[in-house]
């Protein structure tokens, strides 16, 4: 059930965002739509899981569905260039600064963040302007400078630190690099329904780090061709993980932990949340 819907919502986000990308011309336009294609969509999942358990018409959901994979999608084509994480392989192709060049991948990172926040602005998004508004305030708080952006410039940081991180600042980095869309992502839905996003913040604050644990662990256990990507970086790096801190069975074991602290938070919605549910064990599980 989980991985059926979880491949339903990758072909309709992916159908919307070809909708949305296909009146665009120029020398970027071609990187974009590049770039957004593939991936698990597990963001977009949560926007539309999240909308459907508080009623919000999938309409006006695969809105901000597609905008949270624009974001992720530019924060990726940034953090692949040479002055970051220098990776030439993503999702199992060339990053768009190989198969283009450096230029061409800061602007098609810098467009598809705009297009984004057009997405949540756009009537279609929803019928209420404050809701519309909403969702591009908490975006921009998700994404900017106190959330992702946070978390990239720690991790560059610790790369030139001469002390590698605590286990609490890494808590820190990640919950703003990678936790930050996740969390905006599963919350969306009682945004856009004005109603109480606790218990989904609950879930998804508990889901990010598990994501990330399990990201770590893949990292040192994975096999390159799943993955898509180039593995044993941090090692190599010399970068402080979860593995380095809790070894490899004691980062399971937390990451587990986590995926029932996310489990348990979602009690008030009863089994209409069982796809939730399924998407933190999916986090610990999967092999990419």
């Amino acid at each position: 059930m989980f991985r059926s819907r979880l491949d339903q919502v990758a072909s309709q986000v992916q159908a919307h965002l070809d909708m949305v990308m296909a009146p665009l011309e120029g020398p970027v336009a071609p990187a974009m739509r590049y770039t957004c294609q593939g991936g698990k969509r597990l963001r977009g999942f949560l926007v539309l899981e999240s909308a459907r358990l508080h009623d919000v018409d999938p309409a006006h959901a695969i809105w901000p569905a597609a905008a949270i994979e624009m974001i992720h999608a530019y924060s990726l084509v940034h953090d692949d260039l040479p002055c970051m994480d220098d990776d030439d392989l993503r999702r199992g192709r060339p990053t768009v600064h190989v198969k283009w060049d450096e230029g061409t991948a800061v602007l098609t990172g810098d467009a598809l963040q705009t297009l984004a926040f057009e997405c949540l602005a756009r009537p279609e998004c929803h019928p209420d302007p404050a809701v519309r508004a909403d969702l591009v305030l908490t975006m921009a708080q998700a994404a900017g400078a106190q959330g992702m952006v946070l978390g990239q410039a720690l991790d560059i940081a610790a790369e030139s630190s001469q002390t590698p991180l605590g286990l609490d600042e890494i808590i820190t980095l990640q919950d703003g690099k990678t936790g930050a869309l996740i969390r905006w992502a599963a919350m969306a839905g009682p945004l856009m329904a004005r109603d109480d996003p606790t218990p989904l913040r609950h879930y998804a604050q508990a889901l990010g780090l598990a994501f990330q644990i399990a990201d770590d662990i893949l990292d040192v256990t994975g096999n390159e061709d799943a993955a898509g990507k180039r593995l044993n970086k941090d090692a190599e790096a010399g970068k402080a993980t979860f593995v380095s801190h809790l070894g490899l069975d004691g980062a399971k074991a937390r990451a587990s932990d986590l995926v029932e602290e996310a489990v348990s938070a979602l009690q008030p919605y009863g089994p209409g949340a069982d796809n939730l549910r399924d998407a933190a064990r999916f986090v610990i599980s999967r092999d990419s």
